[in-house]
């Protein structure tokens, strides 16, 4: 043992390394996404497969958007929908994955009741005609006596505390479950939120209950489980299946489950939750992990379209229970899962809801842990101990009888619904035998033209040139890390595309599009997307970019420069001058080929990204043609960035600041110097409420400068903030409350 003892210490802590894993004292970051590896092949391998026709998806399509028009639609047309539903098709129950946060106006009876009280006060034949059609075009209470007394269920979301902390909530919660109150001292560890979106209080009071959306990705951004518990100001909310279920049973009571121990009190530790005779698996945050059934598809589809239209098959839809939700890429309800890159979210409640009626969510009780501590305990001491005085012959065969029996008992215990972690377990046998017997992992190489055929498409030539050198370091497969993504849009493009003949449109995209690539090609950016007239590139990946940031930054002001040449050109040839708005954001991405089996895309998902989507949509806003994020200026500190604003963008709780790229601060000159700070100074002022002072500034600003938008914008909020003044506690966000 002597002469093996330091192979023997180096067994030994390996095994202690996984131990204070398991037992939660460390946790690295490396061997989580190795767990999520290991979690998600059990499930692919272990999929149940077919399609589940009791639960259908009421598809708001690309179809239905081009039959029935851009989403959100009418309150009509969603009743419509609804009592189509329940009276011709005779569905059990309705579950909306989409929330209706504000008042339907598209029937303009606003205005006609504007009129009335105004212009056509005294005309009494206008008020009789008006009095007549009001509830017809009231299209919320519409759709709210269309819900009344139907097994219908709202969707609506929470957000996390530091989303909201300066944000009021919107709409109207449905009851809670069940209080802190009733637990009788228990304490839930679960997810907790600040703050949440909600349907308008007339819908909610007609339906039959609501349930949250809200996913629960881990930290590489897949959806593997949904919170069934979410505590809001002392209140426990379902999700949105475990609301359709329980509307579909008869409405029976949620209660906790706590595992039966001595002396209880304050234990805190949530396994299940009760529900008539049924149990529902939840982990230590009170969340079940969704058994997917299949890739995307394992449920029925009907395109919306076609239940508005009366064209569904009436057999499909008898007593199933229906989910309206949408698969459309442009609404972004679409998901990272184990299953599939891109998974369309309103499905994931359905694998839910039919898991929670098959008894089939897998659980993953308090005694996990000890499981896995023997385990590793009982692997690593044996290999520890015996590898270094065993044969090679023999060192292999106890080495894979290890992994083997370890395996099966993972798996036996998968097969029972039970989750065991598997990735120490599958990691200390091959790493104490690679200690022991000088054993590499081999890599297999790549050709350079496998590299061209994977990234060609996406990259300059000069990058795959590069790339084939090290054809091992890229790959396809999703990664996360951190990137800069830029959004480009032309300006007002449907009114210019209405006004030139379809050639004419396609030669000027062309030259336009020629452009800007060439620009997004030399500084090594990848090209994602054209979306009609707008570009959506990234950098950071497949070739990892120290510079990702910058360069993103040197193309947007290039792209901007190149624009100035074209409003010179473009009218020559009878074109009409083009304008555009770019958004760049930096962040944590998720990148790698994703999509289906019909189309395959190398892309990039995540927040930071829609974030550098909605940077785009809002430089209009303030006269600005580049936008950047918080992440993107501080990843460029020697170029100066002028902050615009602090604002929430939709979709986002947390504020960000947005800043508009000056010039490299060596390079700017005393006048814009000047003017930079009375600008700050004037933003200090805004925002500590001393309106007088900032307008003061602002006005001198714009007079020397009358083209700029951005000073304007300022001057009329203060404007509307001395007639409305913000609340005491307002911290200078502005809210944008569209995408």
């Amino acid at each position: 043992m002597k002469k093996h003892s330091l192979r023997i210490l180096a067994g030994l802590a390996i095994t202690l390394f996984f131990l204070l894993n398991a037992a939660g004292a460390i946790k690295p970051d490396f061997l989580k996404r190795v767990e999520f590896w290991a979690y998600d092949h059990r499930l692919n391998l272990t999929l149940p497969g077919g399609i589940d026709s009791r639960i259908v998806i009421v598809d708001i399509d690309e179809r239905s958007l081009a039959e029935v028009g851009r989403w959100p639609w009418s309150r009509n047309r969603v009743a419509l929908l609804v009592n189509n539903l329940i009276e011709r098709y005779h569905a059990a129950v309705i579950g909306f994955d989409v929330v209706f946060a504000e008042k339907d106006e598209s029937s303009g009876l606003s205005a006609l009741e504007r009129l009335k009280n105004g212009e056509l006060r005294g005309d009494p034949d206008y008020q009789a005609a008006l009095d007549k059609i009001r509830e017809e075009l009231d299209y919320d209470g519409v759709l709210a006596r269309t819900m009344k007394g139907k097994p219908v269920i709202l969707g609506y979301y929470f957000t996390g505390k530091g989303e909201s902390r300066k944000r009021e909530s919107t709409g109207m919660l449905p009851d809670p479950v069940f209080k802190k109150s009733d637990l009788k001292g228990e304490d839930i560890d679960v997810i907790s939120m600040g703050g949440y979106g909600a349907n308008i209080p007339e819908l909610q009071k007609s339906a039959a209950g609501a349930g949250h959306f809200n996913p629960d990705p881990d930290l590489d951004g897949v959806t593997r489980r949904v919170p069934m518990l979410v505590e809001y100001q002392g209140g426990y909310y379902e999700p949105l299946s475990l609301a359709v279920v329980r509307v579909l049973l008869g409405m029976p009571e949620l209660l906790p489950g706590f595992p039966e121990k001595k002396g209880h009190g304050g234990y805190g530790r949530i396994e299940w939750l009760s529900l008539a005779d049924m149990r529902i698996p939840v982990d230590s945050r009170g969340a079940a992990v969704i058994p997917y059934r299949g890739k995307q598809g394992s449920f029925p589809y009907i395109s919306a379209s076609d239940i508005l239209n009366g064209r569904a098959n009436p057999e499909q839809l008898e007593g199933a229970i229906v989910l309206v939700g949408t698969t459309a890429p442009g609404l972004m309800d679409l998901r990272s899962t184990p299953v599939s890159s891109v998974y369309a979210g309103v499905e994931i409640h359905a694998n839910m809801i039919a898991g929670i009626l098959d008894q089939t969510i897998k659980y993953s009780p308090a005694y996990v842990m000890g499981a896995e501590i023997v385990i590793l305990l009982v692997t690593g001491l044996l290999l520890s101990f015996l590898l270094p005085i065993l044969t090679p012959a023999k060192s292999n065969l106890l080495s894979l009888a290890l992994l083997v029996i370890t395996l099966l008992i993972n798996f036996a215990a998968w097969h029972d619904n039970m989750v065991l972690p598997l990735a120490s377990t599958i990691m200390i046998i091959p790493l104490i035998y690679a200690f022991n017997m000088s054993y590499g992992f081999l890599v297999e190489a790549r050709t350079k033209r496998e590299i061209t055929g994977l990234f060609g498409q996406y990259v300059p030539p000069a990058l795959v040139e590069v790339m084939s050198r090290n054809p091992e370091n890229f790959r396809m497969e999703a990664d996360s890390r951190e990137m800069t993504v830029l959004f480009s849009d032309v300006r007002n493009f449907t009114t210019i595309s209405e006004g030139l003949e379809p050639k004419q449109l396609s030669l000027l995209m062309n030259e336009y599009m020629n452009i800007m690539t060439g620009i997004i090609q030399k500084y090594q950016g990848t090209i994602d997307k054209y979306i009609g007239d707008a570009i959506m590139a990234f950098w950071g990946a497949p070739l990892y970019d120290p510079e990702h940031a910058r360069n993103a930054l040197l193309t947007a002001i290039e792209m901007q420069n190149a624009m100035k040449r074209i409003r010179e050109d473009f009218p020559a040839r009878g074109w009409p001058a083009l304008h555009i708005g770019i958004g760049i954001n930096s962040g944590v991405m998720r990148v790698g080929n994703m999509g289906s089996r019909f189309r395959m895309a190398y892309t990039v998902m995540g927040d930071a990204v829609n974030l550098g989507s909605r940077l785009e949509g809002i430089t209009k806003q303030y006269g600005v043609g580049i936008l950047a994020g918080e992440r993107t200026a501080a990843l460029v500190p020697d170029y100066e960035m002028l902050e615009v604003d602090r604002v929430r963008v939709k979709g986002k709780g947390e504020p960000v600041s947005i800043f508009e790229p000056i010039a490299p601060k060596k390079e700017l000159a005393k006048t814009v110097l000047e003017e930079l700070h009375f600008y700050k100074k004037s933003i200090e002022f805004y925002r500590s409420q001393e309106w007088d002072k900032a307008e003061e500034i602002l006005k001198r600003l714009a007079a020397d400068e009358p083209g700029r938008k951005l000073y304007k914008v300022y001057i009329d909020r203060i404007e509307r903030f001395r007639r409305t003044p913000p609340p005491p506690d307002w911290d200078g966000v502005f809210e944008f409350d569209t995408k």
